[in-house]
C-alpha cells in the first residue's frame, strides 16, 4: 500500500513549471532569463510558510535554438542560448535552488531537434551516414511531396 513515506519523491511534491521566456527579465531585455527565475526563487521555497512551499522547478528549454518551435527545437544541448544567460549562469541557478531544497528538473527532449542541429545535418548529408536513423525520413510520394 502506497503511503506519503513510501511513495516517490515526485508524486508527493509540489513542482513549479516555468517557461523561462515569459517568467521574469532580470536585465530588462524583453526576455525572461535564469537569473529572473533566481531573483523570485524565495517567493517559491524560502523555507517558510508564506512562501509557495515548492519542492522542485521544472524548466522547459533554455538550450540554443532558431525558436521555430518555442525553443523545444535545440540546436545544441551541451549549451545555454544567451538570451537566458551561460553555463555559469545555469550553475548559479542549481546551487541557489539547492540551498533552498528546491529540486532542478531541465526539460529535455533528444527527439525534438532543430533542423539546424548538428545531428540532422549530419543525418540528411546520406542515406548511408551513421546518424540517418536518428530520424524517420521517407521516400517522395510519385507526385514529388
Amino acid at each position: 500500500m502506497k503511503t506519503q513515506e513510501n511513495m516517490p519523491w515526485w508524486q508527493k511534491a509540489v513542482i513549479y513549471h516555468v517557461y523561462p521566456f515569459s517568467f521574469f527579465d532580470s536585465n530588462n531585455d524583453g526576455i525572461g532569463d535564469l537569473a529572473g527565475i533566481m531573483q523570485k526563487l524565495d517567493y517559491l521555497n524560502d523555507g517558510t510558510q508564506s512562501s509557495l512551499g515548492v519542492n522542485a522547478i521544472w524548466i522547459t528549454p533554455v538550450f540554443p535554438s532558431p525558436w521555430a518551435d518555442y525553443g523545444y527545437d535545440v540546436t545544441d544541448y551541451t549549451a545555454v542560448d544567451p538570451v537566458f544567460g551561460s553555463m555559469e549562469t545555469v550553475e548559479k541557478f542549481i546551487r541557489e535552488c539547492h540551498k533552498r531544497n528546491i529540486k532542478v528538473i531541465f526539460d529535455f527532449v533528444p527527439n525534438h531537434t532543430s533542423n539546424e542541429h548538428s545531428w540532422f545535418l549530419e543525418s540528411k548529408f546520406s542515406r548511408d551516414n551513421q546518424k540517418r536513423d536518428w530520424y524517420i525520413w521517407a521516400n517522395p510520394s510519385p507526385q514529388g511531396g
